[in-house]
């Protein structure tokens, strides 16, 4: 009797110890499909660039009355825009489909878009509106800038 225990016994753990190592060898098939998308991930991000962001971003360029004007766009998307101490303009600005859309809260405009490409601190790009103005602007260091005091 103690024989037919033991031999169950013995039969048992062998069947145990098999199934066991099925699923080690599942684990390390998953590990290594794993590792492959993510390496397939991490490629793909590598050939797409990032897309380009105005966020805590700041400008320079010459508005069409010639004056040098200083935009800043915080965080969040707001603008605003000064000549000197003079308050220009202010609003909201989101990215869409690759181009800088901006709306203005002063005036009754609408959205107006502007073509960019990707610019470094210093760098500058010449852009055009969907409604034809063309206009060169500076990357510059972000400054965040508040409304001015009425």
């Amino acid at each position: 009797m103690r024989l037919i225990i033991c031999l169950t016994a013995a039969a048992a753990l062998c069947a145990c110890s098999q199934k066991s190592e099925e699923p080690a060898a599942d684990a390390n098939v998953a590990e290594a499909n794993l590792a492959d998308a993510n390496a397939v991930d991490a490629n793909a991000a590598m050939a797409t660039p990032a897309a380009f962001q105005l966020n805590e971003t700041t400008w320079t360029f010459r508005d069409k009355d010639g004056q040098a004007v200083h935009e800043s766009i915080d965080a969040s998307g707001n603008y605003i825009a000064n000549a000197g101490e003079k308050h220009i303009d202010h609003g909201t600005s989101v990215m869409k489909d690759g181009k800088a859309c901006f709306t203005s809260a002063m005036d009754k405009s609408g959205e107006v878009c502007w073509t960019t490409q990707p610019v470094e601190i210093g760098q500058s790009m010449d852009t055009t509106s969907d409604k034809g103005e063309k206009l060169k602007v500076t990357r510059v260091a972000y400054v965040p800038m508040s409304m001015p005091k009425s």
